[in-house]
């Protein structure tokens, strides 16, 4: 059997005439990461399993989304002798939806999340699905994602200054939690899961009845990084 090496490369998707080819290879990420990491996100395989194509190239087309993805192309292994796969795959996925407007960002009094001073002066994120194959795990991908993404929100644009970026995580995703501790976010309240699936722009994917404690308890951790432009 082979052994390779990889080589990690890291894109923002453009939404361009090849839309409908990252949207198929992103839908084999996402679904890959959704069944083998179930626990790590608010929607399910089962909802996203039976969306259409032309849903997932919606989703990537859509404004106020910008999805950023890791490849991973192989290089051969100085004892191996097999020919090297050409094409390098996506083992890594991460997303930003914004800039939202206060009304979006908004949640209720007891979920204890703070906001800026002035709502009107801050640019306001919302930072999702960081995922990363398991096999190309401990290799800080997820970390390089996360600051591909902050990169992105302080130079495309000069203003305004200030920018607030906002996650949602499940306490129990403690490895997690501590990348993101260690990007500089911090712990700011908690939301249920109805609140964080709404955050995160599937509204459309809740049930009719969310009136269980699946979706009301407030149990899961947001994190907010307040960034500044120069």
């Amino acid at each position: 059997m082979s052994t390779y090496h990889y080589e990690y490369s890291f894109f923002r998707i453009v939404r361009d005439d090849v839309i409908a080819l990252s949207a198929k290879k992103y839908k084999e990420l996402r679904l890959q990461a959704l069944s083998v990491a179930p626990s790590s996100f608010s929607s399910t395989y089962e909802i996203e399993s039976t969306l259409k194509d032309s849903e997932w190239v919606d989703r990537l087309s859509a404004d106020g989304r910008e999805t950023f993805i890791c490849t991973a192309r192989p290089t051969k292994n100085s004892s191996s002798s097999s020919q090297i796969p050409e094409q390098s795959m996506w083992v890594g996925q991460l997303t930003l939806r914004g800039p939202l407007c206060a009304e979006d960002f908004v949640l209720p009094e007891e979920s204890g999340q703070k906001y800026p001073t002035e709502m009107r002066d801050a640019e306001l994120w919302q930072m999702l699905s960081l995922f990363t194959l398991p096999d190309h795990r401990g290799k800080g991908l997820g970390k390089r994602l996360c600051q591909e993404a902050l990169s992105y929100l302080t130079s495309y644009k000069d203003s305004p200054r200030e920018v607030w970026v906002r996650l949602m995580v499940k306490p129990e995703n403690q490895a997690t939690i501590s990348l993101y501790r260690g990007l500089g976010f911090a712990e700011a309240g908690k939301c249920t899961l109805a609140e964080a699936m709404v955050a995160n722009g599937d509204k459309e994917l809740l049930p009719e009845n969310i009136s269980g404690e699946k979706y009301t308890s407030r149990s899961g951790l947001i994190m907010t990084l307040v960034i500044r432009r120069s």
